[in-house]
């Protein structure tokens, strides 16, 4: 069962939002480029968790969607000059598009056999992107991914002496912040509706929920489609943040990392996933300063977060906090 979330978790994302908004004031460009990274990383994984914690569908080729809505972002802002406010949400259009063709046939299998489904059809994904040289630019993808127009906020902030010296990354990292909030919130919404409810029913027993008259099928196609669009739309806001856009987005081992995210955080819970890719990449960051043989490392420490937390951070976090309660309420 997924643990219920404590009282303090209604205030817990604003204050959240609310530090995100200042790390820029830090007055270190490395702390807001971390940043800008975990919150597009933590809509990625939350979008994961839509299909592992809440449908209980393992996709090993999440990242196929990542990589389709960062590449549909730059080939419009790129080459066809789209503005950012028309090749947003094209990302998450068209990733949904082939979420749903892939889902199709995904759905109709379970367990091992729709997870290695989902990951044939997304080295399909890759292998088109690393080879399709005339559209994606092949192995060496498209570099110089364009960040949108912020020309009236940089003039307007040069007047303000506490942001005249911001530069478009920071004025990128608010804009990334503001769509993942929203992002989150239609997650958040969705979860929390008869569609999420329906969605932990078919987690639980899918055989049963199938007894009582639910289509099964239906809505793990329907889970897989919005996991997919909001998978996308990461993709198009990590493609303008690394400045170009690769094949290797689209590669399995994408899908692997997401996926420990996810297992870290907590799946199951909403905000596990964001937690676990603030951990991940925390810890990353850390080891690679002190050691050549990082991979090792964050294997173990991954091993052990992972068995001495089944639940995941978050998971551990509220079994802390409801026990706490439970000794003051004794006491």
């Amino acid at each position: 069962m997924t643990p219920r979330a404590p009282a303090a978790a209604r205030w817990a994302p604003a204050v959240a939002l609310a530090a995100a908004f200042c790390v820029p004031a830090l007055g270190s460009r490395f702390y807001t480029f971390v940043a800008n990274d975990v919150v597009i990383w933590a809509l990625f994984a939350t979008s994961l968790n839509l299909l592992v914690g809440y449908t209980g569908l393992v996709s090993f080729g999440h990242a196929a969607y990542f990589g389709i809505g960062a590449y549909t972002t730059g080939l419009l802002m790129k080459k066809a000059g789209v503005s950012f406010l028309l090749a947003f949400p094209a990302a998450g259009g068209l990733a949904g598009a082939f979420a749903l063709v892939f889902g199709f046939f995904c759905v109709r299998l379970t367990r091992i056999y729709f997870a290695m489904l989902t990951l044939a059809f997304a080295q399909i994904v890759w292998a088109i992107c690393f080879k399709w040289n005339e559209v994606t630019g092949g192995e060496q993808g498209m570099p110089e991914i364009p960040y949108p127009d912020f020309g009236w906020l940089e003039r307007l902030g040069a007047a303000v002496p506490a942001v005249a010296g911001w530069r478009t990354a920071e004025y990128y990292y608010f804009l990334t912040l503001v769509l993942v909030a929203l992002c989150l919130w239609v997650l958040r919404r969705i979860v929390g509706s008869p569609f999420g409810r329906i969605l932990t029913t078919i987690r639980e027993n899918p055989e049963r929920a199938e007894f009582i008259g639910v289509n099964v099928r239906r809505y793990e196609l329907s889970a897989f489609v919005l996991a997919g669009v909001f998978a996308g739309l990461a993709g198009g806001l990590f493609g303008i943040f690394n400045r170009g856009v690769f094949p290797d987005f689209a590669y399995w081992t994408k899908s692997s990392e997401v996926l420990i995210m996810t297992l870290l955080g907590g799946m199951g819970t909403f905000f596990g996933p964001g937690i676990g890719a603030l951990a991940l990449i925390l810890l990353n960051q850390q080891i690679v300063s002190y050691t050549e043989y990082w991979p090792l490392v964050l294997g173990t420490i991954l091993v052990v977060l992972l068995f001495g937390f089944p639940g995941g951070l978050a998971g551990a976090a509220i079994a802390l906090w409801q026990r706490a309660r439970r000794r003051l309420r004794g006491a």
